[in-house]
């Protein structure tokens, strides 16, 4: 691959005229929490409702214990924040979100988490489109997530 090939595929400039990546701010404090502190999920999911990893977090544990509608609940959630960050950062409802940012994590996470719960309760179409919607945001953390 030439230098200016790879350049291009790191800086995620769509070469179409595609719209930009989109990149949900990051905030330090709940990841610093989840880490040092061991805080739960559940508990940094009510101090900073926003931040989507933690409802990914728990939408992952329901489903591990065979909580699928919780999963279900709790991947919504995640997801319907993230949506309002992502608007909030000037996505336009399509366009790239890469998985190479840690703050796109959980609404990344929380898409993937509702398409394996929406599967599991019978909701094909739901589960097919959430499915698409991850691999069209991004290819990379559809690869990692659709197992």
């Amino acid at each position: 691959m030439s230098e200016w090939q790879t350049a291009c595929m790191s800086s995620h400039k769509n070469l179409l005229g595609g719209p930009e990546p989109t990149y949900i701010p990051e905030t330090e404090e709940p990841y610093r929490i989840l880490a040092e502190e061991s805080a739960s999920p559940q508990q940094v999911a009510a101090d900073f409702p926003g931040f989507s990893l933690a409802w990914a977090m728990l939408a992952d544990e329901a489903f591990e214990g065979d909580r699928v509608v919780a999963s279900y609940a709790y991947a919504r959630t995640g997801y319907h924040r993230g949506l309002d960050q992502l608007r909030r950062a000037g996505w336009k409802g399509h366009g790239p979100i890469p998985w190479d940012h840690r703050a796109n994590h959980g609404f990344l996470r929380c898409l993937a988490a509702l398409a394996r719960a929406a599967d599991a309760i019978n909701e094909k179409d739901e589960a097919e489109r959430c499915w698409q919607f991850l691999k069209d945001s991004s290819a990379e953390a559809y690869a990692e997530l659709r197992h």
